[in-house]
């Protein structure tokens, strides 16, 4: 019997221009045009561009009681990028940070591929996006099982990359945009610019590698299947 708090639990649905708007935009914007001395300072301006973010979050986590290892990872980073800009601390910390987020998910991603438990299936080969009974079914009809394996291990070394990708580009983008001292309102600045600046140069390019990772997955289950997309995937019917 199902506990009847979590059936009142309800389903978080992706709203990426809100996300975008609180997790970017907003902060940016603070950090950018209210840093200055004459406006909130860049102590209280580093804070209130934190919370948004930070705010949001936890506001998710809560509503939608659901832990996200990579949500969680979103949070320990903006904490981390308030407490070194408000401590003061020295700047390499900042890019360290950077790269540090994506590098540790990138690595938990590749370690993944020596368990029982491999987080393409959980991030990509799932039942919420494919039709996994029907498509297993037609893989041991043709004997692919194993063949199919190896390829979803080839996904995961590639979605592993991406992050990898993710950490280094971070990394260069903090040491080339942020280089005033912390704590400072020409920090905040740079801050906010690095915040926005990451959208075209990592978001974007991250999000089409993981759209050529699900191709290559999509490719992969047809051609071993023969199953149309519209039977690999699962339809908005099955989903309800």
């Amino acid at each position: 019997m199902k506990n009847s708090d979590s059936m009142n639990i309800p389903t978080h649905k992706p709203r990426p221009m809100i996300d975008l708007l609180v997790s970017i935009v907003i902060p940016s914007f603070i950090l950018m045009k209210l840093s200055g001395d004459s406006d909130l300072g860049a102590t209280n301006a580093l804070i209130v561009a934190l919370a948004f973010p930070l705010g949001w979050g936890l506001f998710e986590l809560v509503k939608y009681r659901k832990v996200n290892f990579i949500a969680i990872l979103g949070l320990v980073s903006v904490l981390l990028t308030g407490g070194i800009g408000l401590l003061e601390l020295d700047l390499k910390w900042l890019a360290i940070k950077e790269a540090a987020i994506p590098a540790i998910i990138g690595l938990v991603v590749l370690g993944s591929t020596f368990t029982r438990y491999p987080l393409i299936k959980t991030l990509l080969y799932n039942p919420v996006v494919l039709n996994i009974e029907k498509i297993e079914q037609k893989l041991i009809e043709s004997d692919n099982i194993a063949k199919f394996e190896k390829r979803l291990s080839n996904a995961t070394y590639f979605l592993a990359g991406t992050f990898g990708f993710s950490a280094v580009m971070n990394y260069l983008l903090a040491k080339w945009v942020v280089t005033s001292p912390t704590g400072s309102a020409a920090f905040n600045e740079e801050l906010g610019q690095m915040t926005l600046l990451s959208y075209p140069v990592i978001a974007i390019p991250s999000m089409l590698m993981m759209m050529a990772i699900f191709y290559y997955l999509w490719r992969t289950i047809h051609g071993m299947t023969g199953l149309p997309l519209e039977e690999i995937m699962v339809s908005s019917q099955q989903k309800k």
